[in-house]
C-alpha cells in the first residue's frame, strides 16, 4: 500500500438514489416511504424556471415536515451559473433545519466550483450554530467535469460521492445519441467473416471510459461512485444491465428517476446470499492459511492470497450495512 492513507468518505448506504422534484410536493410523502437508500429533492432541471422559487419553499417545508426515517436527505441545488443558486444554498441551509444530509452539485466543471459552494455551506452552518456537518455529492456531467474529475474529487472536505450524469455529458461531448444512458447500437464492432462468410456485430458500452474515469477519481479520495439516471423507466432489462455494468467497474449505487427503478437499483447493489458466503469462506480459509504461515491457499480450485482477504472484507462489510439499516 502507498504511505498516503486515503480518508474514507461516511459509509452511507447508496444503492438506489431517487430523485424527487421539488415543484411536484404530492410525491414526497410516497418518496419517504420508499426504499430508497438516498432521496434528493430537485431545484435542477427537474424544475422549470418560473417554478424555481416556489420548489424551493416546498424543498424546506419537506425537510422540516416530513417523516423521512432513516433515508439519507439531499438537495440538487441549482448550477454555478445560474442566479438560483446561491438562494438555494442559504435558503435551504438556513430554513430547512437539520434533517439535510448532503447537497448535490450539479454540472461541476472545477474544483473551484466546489470551494465556492463549500464556503456559502460554511457560511451558513457558522451562522445558524448547524449541528450536522452536510457532505457534498458532485456530478460529472460535462467535458470539463471528466476532464478536472481528480482535482474535483479532493476539492473538499465535504466531499462524499461522484455522479455519472449521463444526458449532459452526451450533450457537452456532443456525442451521437438522444437516449439518456443505456447502450446504442452505432457503438458496435464486426467480426471478421467466417467461413460462411457470416458476420456478428457486438455492441459496446459508449460510457464505458467515462464511468470507469469516474470510479478511479472517487476511490483514490475515498469517495461512492454512483452511476446515474436511466431514462426509459419501462425497461426494466436495460436498467438491470446498466446497472450490472456499472457496478462491475465498482459504482455502488444507481440513480433511480421513477420509483420503479428503486427497487432494482437495491437488487442490484446488495450482495447475494452466495457471494457474502464465498467471502465468508475466503476469509475462514485465509485465517487458516496465516495461523500455518502460509500467504495463499487453494479454494474451490482458485488461488486466494492477501488482495483476497480484502476483497472479501469489503464484500462482508457491505452486506453489514445493509442488515444493519433492514
Amino acid at each position: 500500500m502507498s504511505f498516503k492513507i486515503v480518508e474514507q468518505a461516511p459509509a452511507r448506504l447508496n444503492r438506489s438514489e431517487l430523485a424527487v422534484p421539488g415543484s411536484q410536493p404530492q410525491l414526497f410523502e410516497k418518496a419517504a416511504k420508499s426504499s430508497a437508500d438516498v432521496i434528493f429533492l430537485d431545484l435542477e432541471d427537474a424544475v422549470a424556471p418560473d417554478d424555481k422559487p416556489q420548489a424551493r419553499k416546498n424543498v424546506i417545508a419537506a425537510l422540516r415536515d416530513i417523516d423521512w426515517g432513516t433515508k439519507t436527505m439531499s438537495v440538487r441545488i441549482n448550477g454555478l451559473d445560474t442566479h438560483f443558486m446561491y438562494r438555494d444554498v442559504v435558503d435551504v441551509m438556513e430554513q430547512g433545519g437539520e434533517r439535510l444530509d448532503l447537497i448535490m452539485i450539479p454540472k461541476v466543471g472545477t474544483a473551484a466550483d466546489v470551494y465556492a459552494v463549500d464556503m456559502l455551506v460554511t457560511q451558513c452552518e457558522a451562522a445558524t450554530a448547524r449541528k450536522k456537518k452536510i457532505g457534498f455529492e458532485m456530478i460529472i456531467e460535462t467535458a470539463l467535469g471528466m476532464q478536472n474529475v481528480h482535482e474535483i474529487a479532493a476539492a473538499s472536505k465535504r466531499n462524499e460521492s461522484l455522479h455519472f450524469g449521463v444526458a449532459d455529458y452526451a450533450a457537452s461531448t456532443k456525442a451521437r445519441t438522444t437516449n439518456i444512458g443505456g447502450a446504442n447500437p452505432n457503438y458496435a464492432v464486426l467480426t471478421d467473416k467466417d467461413d460462411a462468410g457470416k458476420r456478428d456485430v457486438h455492441w459496446g458500452d459508449m460510457w464505458h471510459y467515462a464511468v470507469a474515469r469516474m470510479v478511479v477519481a472517487a476511490r483514490a479520495n475515498g469517495l461512492r461512485p454512483i452511476d446515474g439516471p436511466f431514462g426509459d423507466f419501462s425497461d426494466a432489462d436495460g436498467y438491470r444491465a446498466g446497472g450490472n455494468r456499472a457496478g462491475v467497474l465498482g459504482c455502488e449505487g444507481k440513480w433511480a428517476i421513477h420509483p420503479s427503478q428503486v427497487a432494482l437499483a437495491n437488487e442490484l447493489f446488495t450482495p447475494s446470499d452466495v457471494e457474502v458466503k464465498k467471502a465468508h469462506r475466503i476469509l475462514e480459509a485465509m485465517a487458516q492459511a496465516q495461523k500455518e504461515g502460509k500467504g495463499a491457499v487453494s479454494l474451490d480450485g482458485r488461488l486466494i492470497d492477501l488482495a483476497s482477504i480484502r476483497q472479501a472484507e469489503v464484500l462482508v462489510a457491505k452486506a453489514k450495512q445493509i442488515a444493519a439499516a433492514s
